[in-house]
């Protein structure tokens, strides 16, 4: 096989890089691991070429115009593997990774152009990374002729759809959603589907399409190639494949449910007063930095928003509130980097796809471990090197164990960067940027008299302070007295996994805990809990730690919202259970505001005296307001 010079490279001078980025490992569908490796990769001695991988002319020549020089790993397995057989497939890799190229190169290479019927249907979570792998198929199949692909998604007229579809496409590139309307309408006819592609699976099934893709798979040939591709290998996924793919082979690139390669995990403990100004802090350290901000709720996320732009800083807001032409203008000033710091739910990130993020900030941990990997591997991509930041509090640290232990990778305890070094960070690029500026002679020298004329009596170290009071002033008042933001008091309570003691645990500085009388058993989960206070409390309401039992629950909240939490959610219903939510316990209970007790505290002093058999009647309350 011919192979470039400049593309030859030995595995022993490159044993460490080769074996941590190329590690593939071939599974057949029982899970057992196959005696064969194919084409035994990790003792090849040459990288290869697409045309080696059996890629045909017309899409070598595109590819080769889009800057395609070299397979990436899960391409080099793929891609030979689709083009030589027809068993189903899954491939676990992260996003990032080059999957679309993988499944797409030999998807195209099996469309008979000579017929208009539907051959092949690629099935994606949102509406982004829809229209994304359409464009990148196009692109990728240019010198194919007479090939047509069409991009069916909701939030868009779906009478244009229905036009595309009626005069012809090989590929159909969908949302779950839409697709299942226009097969009710009898307007995306399957009979002819010979390959179904399911991207980002392990999504698509988070986000609830579950009934949705069954009805589709159930609804091309049962003969059809299967193709699942998903960055982590989650039960929900399992029992698709169990379901639906025969005799599957599955490629793993790294481990499963492994982190990103080329990413750095990093966490800031810190309390929860100061989680805001750790942000600050980080971005501020960072002055190139290009990063989603990830928060857990649609409040959070546009709160973090609002208070980075009144500070100053180039942020947009991105969640499920937002309109679709909203949602389109800011995700397309995010990629074209006019917007340098967008704060997003992970629902509505999903589909965003940006290659050269410099930074994934967590502004708390997610509480499912896929969504921190699909969080964290959105940078680090294409070889690049990335670095996911995680601000939390001490209560989380239990959860950065879990999290290292199942993506096998090491998380750094950070210290928050000094006042000092990030103005030093601050007036260096400030600096490089002048001195990289570029001056036009033509456009400033009628200009030139009159300003050496202001500058005439004004030395140049002046000059040089007063440029850097000008452009560099706005760190050095905010960081002038700012103090050292120090990490929660080492003596704090660590976290127990011991439930029965979960009631005497130490709260959150600044927070105070709540009970509340549903758990595990009434289907109170942490998205239920803050989907509840968030029905019945107006506005923004911060939650710490939650504790969740078999029947009850406990949950943080600051001190000063504890009142006004309580008396919300003490009396309401929740899925036709009367709930009481009252304080966890005494050190929690708001101090009296006045000298006076009421009636009911004296009352329950009164009852507490009382043996603890003694049963109180039901007009006792009447009788003690009678002697008042």
């Amino acid at each position: 096989m011919r192979v470039s010079g400049i593309l030859r490279r030995t595995f022993a001078n490159h044993e460490r890089e080769y074996a941590s980025s190329r590690v593939f490992k071939w599974v057949s569908f029982d899970g057992r691991y196959s005696s064969s490796q194919i084409k035994n990769n990790l003792k090849s001695k040459e990288l290869k070429t697409f045309e080696e991988l059996g890629v045909n002319e017309n899409i070598l020549r595109a590819i080769s115009e889009l800057g395609f020089e070299q397979p990436m790993p899960v391409q080099e397995e793929v891609i030979p593997y689709l083009l030589g057989n027809k068993n189903d497939i899954i491939a676990l890799a992260q996003t990032g990774t080059g999957k679309t190229a993988a499944f797409g190169i030999p998807l195209l290479q099996r469309i008979d152009t000579d017929s208009r019927t539907t051959q092949a249907v690629v099935l994606s979570p949102t509406r982004e990374l829809c229209l994304q792998i359409a464009d990148d198929l196009s692109e990728f199949g240019k010198y194919i002729p007479h090939l047509h692909i069409a991009a069916v998604y909701g939030g868009a007229s779906i009478e244009t759809q229905i036009k595309q579809l009626r005069h012809g496409a090989q590929i159909i590139v969908a949302t779950p959603g839409r697709l299942i309307d226009l097969m009710h309408r009898g307007k995306a006819k399957l009979q002819d589907v010979t390959n179904v592609v399911l991207d980002e699976a392990d999504e698509m099934l988070n986000m609830g399409f579950q009934e949705s893709i069954t009805e589709i798979l159930t609804g091309v040939p049962d003969n059809r190639n299967t193709l699942l591709f998903s960055a982590t290998m989650s039960r929900e996924v399992e029992r698709v494949a169990k379901g639906y793919l025969n005799n599957y082979k599955q490629i793993v690139v790294g481990s499963r449910n492994e982190g990103a390669e080329h990413v750095n995990h990093i966490y800031y403990c810190v309390n929860a007063k100061d989680k805001y100004l750790a942000l600050k802090r980080l971005v501020d350290f960072y002055p190139k930095i290009y990063a989603i901000i990830f928060c857990r709720t649609k409040i959070e996320t546009q709160e973090i928003a609002d208070k980075l732009i009144k500070d100053g800083y180039n942020a947009e807001s991105l969640h499920g509130d937002l309109s679709q032409p909203q949602r389109d203008l800011t995700m397309q000033k995010f990629r074209s980097h006019l917007t340098q710091l967008l704060v997003a739910t992970d629902v509505a990130a999903r589909g965003l796809d940006v290659d050269d993020l410099t930074h994934v900030i967590n502004y708390g941990l997610p509480d499912d471990i896929e969504n921190y990997t699909h969080r964290s591997g959105r940078t680090g991509r294409a070889g690049k090197k990335g670095t996911s930041i995680s601000i939390i509090h001490t209560r989380e640290k239990s959860k950065v164990k879990n999290i290292q232990r199942e993506i096998g990778k090491e998380f750094i305890d950070g210290t928050l960067p000094s006042p000092e070094d990030i103005c030093k960070k601050q007036l260096f690029k400030t600096m490089d940027n002048i001195l990289k500026t570029d001056v036009d002679e033509q456009q400033i020298k009628p200009y030139m008299a009159d300003i050496k004329r202001q500058f005439e009596y004004i030395d140049k170290e002046d000059i040089i302070k007063k440029i850097v009071t000008t452009t560099f002033g706005r760190f050095l008042q905010y960081y002038k007295n700012a103090p050292q933001i120090e990490k929660p008091s080492s003596s704090r309570r660590k976290d127990s996994d011991n439930k029965t003691k979960r009631d005497q645990r130490k709260t959150e500085e600044g927070y105070a805990r709540l009970f509340i009388n549903l758990g595990k058993v009434d289907g109170f989960y942490p998205a239920e809990i803050m989907q509840f206070i968030n029905r019945n409390i107006h506005g923004r309401q911060e939650v710490g730690h939650i504790d969740i039992l078999p029947k009850q629950t406990y949950f943080e909240v600051p001190k000063q919202d504890l009142r006004k939490v309580a008396r919300a959610l003490d009396g309401t219903y929740y899925r036709g259970r009367k709930v009481r939510c009252n304080y966890a316990d005494d050190k929690s209970r708001p101090q009296s505001r006045g000298k006076k007790e009421t009636i009911k505290s004296r009352y329950t002093k009164k009852q507490t005296d009382q043996p603890s058999q003694y049963k109180f009647k039901k007009n006792d309350w009447k009788e003690l307001l009678t002697n008042q």
